[in-house]
């Protein structure tokens, strides 16, 4: 994972503050710096970059041809250079002047930055100079603006003097980034007078008191809408599905706090949540969403959070699940799955295709959950399971459990692609395959994807698969790929661009 933000220095007001709670600033800033860079890995990539390379005519080859093409064209050139790149094209003549201030622009801050360089603060104020001069000297529209280097307490009111150019601008897509320092600034309201914006992704902000809000508020055309570290509660987030009628893809990373997310929407097609602790999230009716992410999910502890899903019909993808009873619960319908659920219309989701889930094959209650979640999808056709470590084991199951848990139809007569994620060889583990590859009848392949790590040499490996490789399987054409992960970090889970990709059929694939 790109971790390309280093810690962002406090003042002294803060530092004071810190340390009066009991806390070290210098370890905070590093928790910061850490935060920051998973927001920035989560945000879009900017449309243009300005690592591109330009070059000047050959000295034979005097003729100008890019001047001879037409306005229309030369617009589409300009929206998509880097915007100082695109600035000086407005010195060459008059005309390019008014391409220049007809052209869709791309305004991204960190291209104004010196390359090689940490935004400090009086860098980052010639940065916000720079921004505010592009802003007042563009008439728009603005393509895309990313403005993710300024620290906006020390300019009060510009930041609502800049949303408000954008608004009139006719902005399409926006990237607004907070530096981390104070913790709790709050966004202008102004935003929601965007009525072009079709993308927007907010980090370290604090969301605007959403009740003083006026009825017409909305964002009439906005498809993607990220939300990292923002501070909201669950009727601002509420008051944004309800005002967004077109919304397809929600993502939320980094929420801290306690949270209902209640997802009614008519347009929403993708979900995902990275790194974040919900009280519940409930899918109460959301007749389009086919993708349910919600990985590296975590738990204060004596919390729990509850995945529960309602009206989904159109529901092909979900993960990651934890099946931790103590601390995570799926509710199908009005009905808690638990070990020994028996399988019912109201338990079921049919539609679900590709399902994904992490289990501690160390913890008996958590992998007795496997049989009853699995019934509660029968149609799935691709499983990811993710062997997840503990260090209060508390005994393991053979294949005789597996057995005496009875038929599971979806092992039996659905799944064709099995992925098992973090493989350490334990018995649990190959138990439960055994069982898997003795049972499934229409299985085509199964991988094994090494824990990071863990294995000593490849001899290592090959003892502990070796009975998987030998052993008689019910389907004989089925194959065993035994891999290491591509993506040791597993930037993958945490990455929003995957799994709001359509194109990829399966995000969760890493192999």
């Amino acid at each position: 994972m790109d971790t390309r933000v280093p810690p962002v220095p406090m003042d002294r007001a803060m530092a004071d503050e810190l340390r009066r709670r009991g806390c070290d600033p210098e370890k905070t800033e590093q928790v910061f710096a850490n935060v920051l860079s998973y927001t920035h890995y989560a945000l879009p990539d900017p449309p243009v970059s300005a690592a591109a390379r330009f070059f000047a005519l050959l000295p034979h080859d005097s003729l100008d041809r890019v001047s001879r093409l037409p306005d229309a064209l030369l617009r589409n050139i300009v929206s998509r250079l880097p915007v100082d790149d695109a600035a000086r094209t407005a010195a060459l003549s008059r005309r390019w002047l008014g391409v220049w201030r007809s052209a869709p622009l791309v305004l991204v801050d960190a291209d104004l930055v010196p390359a090689g360089t940490a935004v400090a603060r009086a860098g980052a104020r010639r940065v916000t100079s720079a921004v505010s001069r592009i802003l007042a000297a563009h008439p728009g529209p603005f393509r895309c603006v990313q403005l993710t280097s300024s620290y906006m307490e020390d300019f009060p009111g510009l930041l609502t003097r800049w949303l408000q150019q954008l608004a009139v601008k006719g902005i399409q897509e926006l990237v607004l980034v907070n530096r981390p320092w104070p913790l709790d600034l709050v966004l202008p309201s102004t935003f929601f007078g965007m009525a072009t914006l079709t993308r927007l992704y907010l980090g370290l902000w604090k969301f605007p008191d959403t009740a003083g809000l006026p009825s017409a508020a909305s964002f009439p055309n906005l498809l993607e809408l990220g939300l990292c570290c923002v501070f909201l509660e669950s009727r601002d987030m509420d008051f944004i599905l309800d005002r967004s009628p077109v919304l397809e893809t929600l993502c939320i990373q980094g929420n801290l706090f306690k949270m209902r997310l209640r997802l009614i929407s008519h347009s929403l097609r993708c979900v995902q949540i990275i790194g974040s602790f919900f009280e519940e999230i409930s899918v109460v009716d959301a007749p389009l969403l086919e993708r349910l992410i919600h990985s590296e999910a975590w738990t204060p502890d004596d919390s729990c959070t509850k995945v529960k899903i309602g009206h989904a019909p159109k529901l092909h993808l979900l993960g990651y699940l934890e099946l931790d009873p103590g601390n995570h619960v799926l509710e199908v319908g009005n009905n808690i799955i638990k070990a020994g659920t028996r399988a019912s219309p109201s338990t079921m989701v049919p539609s679900v295709k590709i399902l994904a889930f992490g289990v501690r094959f160390g913890v008996r209650n958590d992998v007795k959950m496997i049989p009853s979640v699995l019934r509660c999808f029968p149609n799935v056709e691709t499983l990811h399971i993710k062997s997840k470590e503990t260090d209060q084991p508390t005994g393991k199951l053979n294949v005789k459990f597996w057995h005496d848990s009875g038929t599971i139809n979806s092992i039996r007569s659905r799944i064709k692609l099995l992925v098992f994620h973090d493989f350490r060889g334990e018995r649990s583990e190959l138990a439960f395959l055994k069982f898997f590859f003795e049972s499934a009848l229409v299985l085509k392949k199964v991988v094994i994807v090494l824990a990071n790590d863990h294995f000593t040499s490849m001899d290592d490996v090959h003892s502990k698969v070796a009975s998987l490789r030998s052993m008689k399987r019910a389907t004989e054409g089925s194959s065993v790929l035994v891999t290491g992960s591509s993506d040791p970090d597993e930037g993958y889970i945490r990455s929003f661009k995957r799994g709001s990709n359509f194109s990829l059929h399966d995000p969760f694939a890493n192999y």
